[in-house]
């Protein structure tokens, strides 16, 4: 199953607009042709944060960190790292294990 594209901010806006001139959500629907759960997240979010905006997502700083947990190199330097300063016989497959 695709995703579709975001609506553009003129488009946003139109929702806000009809939204303003009390046009109900099933009208707005018809009217621009936006399923009527698009257009109520829209209002919603316009009600709430007082924008229509995109707002950046947490997904690729999530992804990122676990990319970079999960390499290797710094898996082995945080065994090394736990063996010099807290004395600790670690290796590396058991910081992999514990962070996964």
């Amino acid at each position: 199953m695709g995703h579709s594209q975001e609506l553009s901010e003129f488009k946003r806006g139109t929702v806000i607009g009809c939204h303003l001139c009390n046009k109900s959500i099933r009208e707005i629907s018809f009217l621009l042709n936006i399923p009527w759960s698009t257009v109520s997240g829209i209002i919603t979010k316009w009600k709430q944060l007082g924008t229509t905006a995109t707002q950046p997502r947490s997904e690729r700083g999530q992804r990122m960190l676990k990319d970079t947990v999960h390499s290797h190199q710094l898996q082995s330097q945080i065994a090394k790292y736990l063996q010099t300063s807290c004395g600790l016989q670690i290796s590396t497959t058991t910081v992999h294990r514990e962070l996964h």
